[in-house]
C-alpha cells in the first residue's frame, strides 16, 4: 500500500471528519469547514517550506511554474478510497494559499441530493436544449451535473463532452461514450473548446462555467442546433439566472437573443445549501421548467412574471426557493432562522410557515 503524502494524511483527517473544504495557508493552522463551519485541523501553524512540500506531492513542476507565473492556479487529484478533490492556488499577502474542495469519487444519485424522483431524470432524456445549474460557490452545483452526466451515460447510447476547469468528477464510459476536457491543458477556453465541440459529434455537452459573453453565445447556438447543453451560472435565482443570460448581450442583440433563449431554455435549477439540524447539509432549489407560458414571457421580455409562472407550475414539478425552504421547516430539517437567512422574501415565507 502507498504510503500517503503530508497532505493526503491532512485530507484523510477531513474526509473522516466529513468536511467539504481544507485551507491551508503560511502562517495560519489549517482550518476544515464542517457543516458550514470552520474548525481548525491541527494547532500547527503552517511554514513556507511545509506549505510547498504539501504542494509539491500533488503538483508537477511544470504545474509550479505556471502558479507562481500567474498567481491563481487550478487543478484536481484523486486519492483511493477517499475520492477526488478540486484545489484552487493563490497568493494572499505574498504567501502561498490554498482551498480544497472534497468531492466523492463517483456521482450521488439525485435522490440523495434531494430531488422529486422523475425530474431531474426527465430533464436529462431530453435531447436538446439548454439546462442552467445555478447557485453560489459550493452550493452543490457540480455534484448535480455530474449525477446528470452519469445517468445519461448509464441510460442513453450517446456521446458526451464535457468542458471542465478543473476536471472533478472522472467518469467512465458506460452506455455513452464520455470525453472530458480539461480547461488550460486540453482546451485554451470554454469558448474555444466550444467553438470546436460539433466537429466532435457530440449529443451532450457540459460547460463547466458560462463566464462571458462569448461562451454562452456558443453555447446557445450549439443548444439550438441539436444538441443537450448542461451549463452553470452563479445566480441565486431562476428570474435573475434568466435576466443574466440575456443582460450580457448588447442592447441591440437581446430581442433576438430572449427568442432564441425561450426555444432552448429547458429549466433553471438554482441550488442553495443549508445546514440541517442534526448536522450535515441538505439542498433547497428553485426548480423553473420551460413551458409554453414560460417561453412567452423570456420572448416578450416579461421575466418579473416568471415568478408566478414556478407558483403555478407546481404540478408540473415547479417550485418556488420559498417552498422548498417551507417544505424542509416542516419537516423539522432546517430552522427558521436558517430558512430566513437564504430567502430573498422573508414576508412570503412567513406567511407560508403560518
Amino acid at each position: 500500500m502507498n504510503k500517503l503524502t503530508p497532505l493526503g494524511e491532512l485530507l484523510k483527517t477531513i474526509v473522516s471528519k466529513r468536511a467539504s473544504d481544507l485551507h491551508l495557508s503560511v502562517g495560519q493552522v489549517p482550518m476544515m469547514r464542517v457543516d458550514k463551519t470552520l474548525l481548525p485541523v491541527s494547532k500547527e501553524i503552517i511554514k513556507h517550506d511545509q506549505m510547498v512540500n504539501l504542494l509539491k506531492g500533488h503538483l508537477s513542476e511544470e504545474q509550479f511554474k505556471i502558479f507562481e507565473n500567474n498567481k491563481e492556479y487550478d487543478f484536481s487529484f484523486g486519492l483511493e478510497g477517499m475520492g477526488r478533490f478540486r484545489v484552487n492556488l493563490y497568493y494572499e499577502q505574498s504567501n502561498i494559499a490554498c482551498a480544497i474542495r472534497a468531492l466523492p469519487f463517483e456521482p450521488i444519485s439525485f435522490s440523495k441530493i434531494g430531488f422529486p424522483e422523475g425530474l431531474i431524470e426527465g430533464l436529462a432524456n431530453k435531447p436538446s436544449g439548454l439546462i442552467l445549474v445555478t447557485g453560489a460557490t459550493g452550493s452543490g452545483k457540480t455534484t448535480t451535473l455530474g449525477a446528470m452526466v452519469e445517468y445519461i451515460n448509464t441510460h442513453r447510447a450517446c456521446h458526451i463532452v464535457t468542458m471542465e476547469d478543473p476536471i472533478e468528477f472522472v467518469f467512465k464510459s458506460n452506455l455513452s461514450l464520455v470525453h472530458q476536457r480539461e480547461i488550460g491543458s486540453d482546451s485554451k477556453s470554454f469558448a474555444n473548446a466550444l467553438k470546436y465541440v460539433l466537429r466532435q459529434d457530440p449529443d451532450v455537452i457540459l460547460v463547466g462555467e458560462m463566464r462571458d459573453l462569448e461562451t454562452i453565445e456558443i453555447a446557445l447556438n450549439v443548444a439550438e442546433t441539436g444538441h443537450l447543453v448542461l451549463a452553470t451560472l452563479h445566480t441565486p435565482d431562476a428570474v435573475q439566472s434568466v435576466n443574466r443570460i440575456i443582460d450580457v448581450f448588447p442592447a441591440h442583440q437581446q430581442a433576438q437573443v430572449r427568442v432564441q433563449f425561450s426555444f432552448v431554455l429547458q429549466a433553471v435549477i438554482c441550488q442553495h445549501l443549508l445546514p440541517k439540524k442534526n448536522g450535515g447539509v441538505v439542498m433547497a432549489a428553485e426548480i423553473l421548467l420551460a413551458n409554453a407560458a414560460v417561453r412567452s414571457l423570456i420572448r416578450d421580455s416579461k421575466s418579473h412574471q416568471i415568478y408566478s409562472s414556478i407558483q403555478m407550475g407546481q404540478k408540473e414539478g415547479m417550485k418556488t426557493l420559498n417552498m422548498s425552504l417551507r417544505d424542509l421547516v416542516q419537516s423539522g430539517t432546517v430552522s427558521k432562522e436558517d430558512a430566513y437567512s437564504h430567502c430573498s422574501d422573508i414576508k412570503e415565507l412567513e406567511k407560508m410557515l403560518g
